[in-house]
């Protein structure tokens, strides 16, 4: 199915050819056929399956129909999680749009950065904007926009957005827009505050619920190394210098975790670079930039790069510590394995994370074996001593857990 056969118009068509979008994917094929026709519509998909042009091109032929409004007023309200997905779909928008007759004017608008150039960007007003909640409403105080024109709002990453506690941001929000809208979510899971906003936010909804089959999976192998926790960094030192040429996306639990084991890989002389939240934002552009120029072999990240993130050729994906949420686990995965490459994505199991990963796998429902790299194996006495006392030997998701100082000082004994 080619993609001018959806309703879209011949300069769509020939931005998407230029970006080497053979033909739509299937949540694309759903959604924007329905999007067109005015209805709400509420997604799900897997991770890398194109929904940002699902909602982005059927937007578009919309301005596109419409024309531009003079002054520009905000026809469109995407609102996203991250900084780096924000930036993404603008990115996305601004692509998919070169060549329409009427040049579209997107903001993008994030916190980390200072807020006046942004302020500065808003004069003469948007057609689209692309934000963060808690930085719109920072420029809806400063009057530097206004909501009241918006005829599309898309909550992108719903799920993310509410686990990231921006509830009453988007209460507020919502209640900045006018009531007549068609209204988009799109979510990768769908726990019980996304249902709540579902039934809150969407009038008669198409649903487009794309189902993980064998023809859709990304194809991504993943591989299960035991090692002795104390050990982690010695094995992570040891795949990155066997496969010089290959990037890896290493993710751990915590901003001092990523600072810990940057440190060593640079000591041992490999170019890596840190990726957590409380880092500038012209820092996280930096190292992605870097990255994706292939002048870092390595990033090591916590879970704010694990969503948002589109990385093209990322050949490798490594959880250093297990994710707490089988849900945060797909998600790390699918940064590798995108846009039909193929990737591998490799867990680190010491003893006591063996019940977690346990978890992870009846939650895909799937048995990843068990592999040991000698060297770096677990002894048999640290195995039984996990199983037999260590708190969190449960997976981590219930019972007594150990403080973050504790963790950072067992961190720092083990010598990550």
């Amino acid at each position: 199915m080619p993609f001018a056969s959806l309703g879209l118009s011949p300069v769509l068509v020939r931005a998407v050819n230029e970006r080497h979008y053979t033909e739509p994917t299937a949540i694309q094929a759903a959604a924007i056929p329905a999007i067109l026709q005015g209805r709400d519509v509420l997604g799900a998909a897997q991770t890398g399956s194109g929904k940002t042009a699902a909602f982005a091109l059927p937007i578009l032929q919309r301005y596109l129909a419409q024309g531009r409004e003079t002054p520009r007023r905000v026809q469109a309200l995407i609102l996203v999680p991250t900084r780096e997905l924000a930036a993404q779909v603008g990115e996305t928008l601004r692509g998919l749009a070169q060549y329409l007759p009427q040049p579209l004017k997107v903001a993008v608008l994030f916190g980390g950065v200072s807020i006046n150039p942004q302020m500065m960007g808003l004069r003469g007003g948007a057609d689209m904007v692309v934000a963060t909640p808690g930085r719109l409403l920072d420029l809806i105080e400063h009057n530097a926009l206004r909501l009241s024109t918006v005829s599309t709002l898309v909550l992108d990453e719903a799920d993310r957005l509410l686990d990231l506690g921006f509830a009453d941001e988007l209460a507020r929000i919502l209640a900045l827009l006018p009531q007549q809208r068609q209204n988009l979510l799109f979510s990768a899971t769908f726990p019980a505050d996304v249902h709540a906003l579902v039934e809150h936010l969407l009038r008669d909804p198409i649903r487009v619920e794309m189902a993980s089959t064998p023809e859709t999976q990304p194809d991504i192998v993943q591989r299960a190394i035991e090692v002795a926790a104390d050990k982690r960094t010695q094995l992570l030192r040891h795949l990155v210098q066997a496969h010089p040429t290959e990037r890896m996306l290493v993710f751990v639990a915590s901003k001092y975790a990523v600072e810990l084991v940057v440190h060593k890989l640079c000591k041992a002389g490999i170019h890596a670079g840190p990726f957590h939240g409380e880092l500038s934002q012209g820092t996280r552009t930096l190292v992605l930039s870097e990255f994706k120029a292939h002048r870092l072999q390595v990033v090591v990240a916590t879970d704010v790069a694990a969503r948002g993130l589109d990385i093209r050729q990322l050949p490798v994906v490594v959880n250093y510590d297990l994710p707490r949420s089988p849900v945060d686990y797909l998600h790390r995965i699918g940064r590798t394995g995108r846009a039909g490459e193929s990737g591998l994505a490799i867990s680190f199991v010491p003893p006591e994370s063996e019940a977690h990963f346990r978890l992870i796998e009846k939650r895909q429902n799937l048995r990843v074996p068990r592999e040991r790299i000698e060297g770096f194996e677990p002894t048999q006495a640290s195995a039984v001593t996990a199983s037999l006392t260590d708190p969190d030997s449960n997976g981590g998701i219930k019972g007594k857990r150990k403080s973050k100082k504790d963790k950072l000082r067992e961190a720092a004994a083990r010598g990550i």
